[in-house]
């Protein structure tokens, strides 16, 4: 699971870059918010993947 985080955190990030930039100004609210749930999603991942790997 920590792969397909860390993979649509990389899209996320690519596609953050271009909205941010103005080379694609339509989408740069869709990229923002995209960002944001990724981040998210690959700090939660981390938290996860640290914790359980502590137990064993």
């Amino acid at each position: 699971m920590l792969n397909w985080v860390l993979m649509f955190l990389v899209v996320a990030l690519i596609a953050g870059l271009l909205g941010f930039t103005g080379i694609a100004v339509q989408a740069a609210s869709i990229a923002k918010i995209l960002f944001f749930i990724f981040l998210v999603l690959f700090v939660v991942s981390l938290v996860m993947h640290i914790s359980t790997r502590n137990r064993k």
